[in-house]
């Protein structure tokens, strides 16, 4: 007998399979447990729970949204010790919700998904893994997450450099910056967090810059014993404050999201701290944005700028045009030789095509219809591809508030239909294709009049332009928009 049909048999099919236990997957795990669902597996691929929380933990990493509101509305922590938590911290709390809601033993360690195929006969996913195991399961909820996976760039003579590589999310530890001459390539959200530690020890830091971004000041500080005791005692008064923090990113929709006479106000507040914080006329130049807040993700510092004015460190805004085995050169013909490059620069986001073959209904090939764009309906299901939930999918991405609160509206719209599913003595569930293209020619006209969609580009986009990434609208929109599972919205095929 073959190894893949031993471990057929080791388990039975599950009524949901969870990809990923960063967040969206503990989250769904427990919401689903809370529902009575507790046939479920979750397959993750380290051997650790967390996501991009286990995965960043270079020098100064940490969340640009606060804390109170960086966390589930059902799983609040009194505990964090600042109000921009770093990814340490972050990372204890995922690891703390697998502890308090006993999720571990659903969790198979090790196991990268290879590909999802449904079996449309007996209404299962079947999902295998790189090791040759094999699940099944009723339906399945892909969390895997879009800041996942992360690769060097593509950049003429990459490989010929002698000295040492680094890429943000797959920190090396081990190496030792003192004294080295460092060289920082991507000043986005990475960046504007590892540069000001690097200066701190390291002999020299070159920022290598494409274009520069919108910097807003970030008022971090430390929580205070008697707020800690506070939100201990009294819950409702951490509620009150993370309802605050939501309604105050909520109303920044009216600068990010769309040009409005906010979006100019928002810009002057960003002109206004790089000014207070950068005094050198040309520096300032360099680091003015030419492009509309909010095109681009907002990011948020208060010790960047100042770090790029420290005596070793130097901001160069010409292109790279190669990297060499001593260092990297720039466009205009000067090699600045370095000990080690670390590549802030991103993450393959899959922005079309899928990250494993999924196969659906008589064979269809879900990367071959996301080719030219990923699209679903409510960011959640895919017309052909049966009881299947993307978290964080297709046009879900927030611009202006924190993801978790997305990522609880997906949730509760997952747990909804996996239990209309189970229920209901369905043997699948298919959203309509005509359900589909209304919802994503809505979507996509409402993105053409967004910041998102003014001429910059971005890692929203596609290469022709297509965004396949975020939501144009209120967090509280899209939260409604999910609140309730519509069968009528889905072909149901009877057991």
């Amino acid at each position: 007998m073959s190894k893949k049909a031993v471990l057929k048999s080791v388990e039975q099919p599950a009524d949901t399979l969870i990809i990923g236990a960063g967040f969206g997957g503990l989250g769904a795990a427990i919401r689903l447990q809370q529902q009575g669902v507790k046939n479920i597996v979750i397959l993750e691929r380290a051997d650790d729970v967390g996501g991009t929380w286990r995965d960043n933990n270079y020098p100064g990493a940490a969340c640009d949204i606060p804390s109170n509101l960086y966390s589930y509305s059902f799983a609040q922590n009194p505990d964090w010790s600042r109000a921009y938590s770093g990814s340490r911290e972050i990372l204890g709390y995922v690891q703390h919700l697998v502890q308090e809601f006993g999720l571990r033993p659903l969790i198979r360690f090790g196991s990268n998904v290879a590909s999802l195929t449904f079996q449309e006969e007996q209404g299962l996913w079947e999902v295998n893994t790189d090791k040759g195991e094999v699940y099944t399961a009723r339906s399945v909820i892909s969390a895997a997450g879009g800041l996942a996976n992360a690769s060097f760039p593509k950049i003429t003579g990459i490989e010929s450099f002698e000295g040492h590589k680094i890429h943000s999310a797959r920190w090396d530890h081990d190496y030792d910056f003192t004294g080295k001459r460092v060289a920082v390539i991507g000043t986005g959200a990475s960046g504007v967090q590892i540069i000001p530690e690097l200066v701190k020890v390291a002999k020299t830091v070159k920022v290598f810059q494409r274009t520069p971004g919108w910097v807003m000041p970030r008022p971090d500080y430390a929580s205070p014993d008697w707020s800690k005791t506070l939100f201990q005692k009294m819950p409702a008064a951490q509620t009150a404050v993370r309802q605050a923090l939501f309604w105050g990113h909520e109303s920044m929709a009216l600068s990010l999201i769309w040009n409005t006479p906010m979006t100019a106000l928002v810009e002057r507040v960003s002109r206004a701290h790089l000014h207070h914080q950068v005094k050198d006329p040309w520096l300032r130049r360099q680091l003015t944005p030419n492009f509309r807040i909010g095109c681009k993700r907002v990011l948020a510092s208060s010790d960047y700028y100042p770090a790029l004015q420290k005596e070793n460190c130097k901001l160069i805004t010409w292109p790279i045009a190669t990297i060499s085995p001593k260092g990297i050169r720039t466009a205009e013909g000067i090699e600045h030789q370095v000990d080690c490059i670390v590549f802030a620069t991103g993450f393959d986001v899959c922005k079309a095509g899928t990250p494993f073959p999924i196969t659906g209904l008589k064979g269809r090939v879900l990367a071959e219809e996301w080719k030219g764009g990923a699209q679903a309906f409510k960011s959640m299901n895919v017309s052909g591809y049966p009881n299947l939930y993307f978290i964080l999918g297709p046009n879900s991405g927030p611009g202006h508030n924190s993801a978790l609160v997305y990522m609880e509206a997906q949730i509760g719209y997952a747990v909804q239909g996996i239990s209309t599913l189970l229920k209901g003595g369905y043997r699948y569930l298919d959203v309509m294709p005509e359900v589909q293209q209304r919802f994503n020619r809505a979507i996509q006209k409402r993105l053409g009049r967004t910041n998102w969609n003014s001429g910059c580009k971005s890692w929203y986009l596609t290469e022709d332009g297509f965004n396949a990434t975020m939501y144009p609208g209120f967090a509280t929109q899209y939260a409604r928009m999910l609140q309730r599972f519509d069968p009528s919205h889905f072909g149901r095929v009877p057991v």
